[in-house]
């Protein structure tokens, strides 16, 4: 099990097929457990801060609790009959940066308390404010296929299968989401990147090359979509009514 927490520098593709669209940027994320996570010297904190309300929400809406949202995962886990009998969950996501915070895909870990790997949750959050959690039951690569159920790109419809490879990062981080159709590749996103210590220098030397990157990747999602619109991509109305799955503002 790789050790946390621990920065990860990374370049974000997005691929598109119609039109033809290749898309990226470079930010860098956390890894960390989630019942411990870091707390950065004061001075660095608005760097770096780690709310219950930002990472594994409770489904129902309610507040989160003080321990980092772990109840809330487990909680989620146990309805869907998975016990870690108190094992770790470690979680790959964007910090809050100077009270902004927004994780399109938030990826958990899970382990058994002999620290065996029991499953993977892959937690989709749209810029419209909802979220949706997928529990993928990985082979030992990593990789799993689930049916997409939630709207996420307004260029895209609710169908189709989301073929996932998310392996437990290590030294190098290689995480990859496509959408498949019948007869087509519409859409993939991939995460590459290379871990460094979560130590004050290195989150400093992180910030400073990205800075406030949660929200620049953001706002890179909402330039892409208007983008796309401009160079004549229909929008695709969301016709699927989920659940309520509320994900909490992304400012503080």
């Amino acid at each position: 099990m790789t050790c946390a927490p621990a920065l990860y520098e990374a370049t974000v593709r997005h691929v598109r097929v119609e039109p033809v669209r290749n898309a990226f940027y470079d930010t860098y994320y956390w890894l960390v457990d989630l019942d411990d996570p870091p707390r950065p010297p004061r001075p660095l904190r608005a760097l770096a801060g780690f709310r219950a309300a930002d990472h594994a929400v409770p489904d129902d809406g309610a507040p989160a609790g003080a321990d980092g949202g772990t109840a809330a995962l487990r909680a989620y886990l146990a309805r869907h009959g998975v016990d870690l009998r108190g094992g770790r969950i470690l979680m790959l996501a964007h910090a809050r940066v100077l009270g902004h915070v927004f994780n399109p895909l938030t990826v958990y870990w899970c382990y058994a308390r002999d620290g065996g790997p029991v499953r993977v949750v892959a937690e989709v959050h749209n810029t419209y404010g909802r979220r949706h959690r997928y529990l993928l039951d990985v082979d030992e690569w990593g990789r799993a296929e689930t049916g997409k159920t939630m709207y996420v790109s307004p260029f895209n419809a609710v169908d189709g299968r989301y073929r996932l490879s998310l392996p437990e990062p290590g030294e190098r981080l290689a995480l990859t989401v496509a959408l498949h159709r019948e007869g087509g590749l519409p859409f993939t996103a991939s995460v590459h990147g290379v871990r460094h210590p979560a130590t004050t220098g290195s989150l400093l030397r992180r910030a400073l090359r990205h800075p406030l990157a949660p929200l620049v990747g953001a706002l890179r999602i909402r330039r892409q979509g208007v983008g796309l619109h401009l160079r004549g991509l229909p929008v695709r109305p969301d016709t699927h009514i989920p659940a309520p799955n509320r994900k909490a503002s992304t400012r503080s």
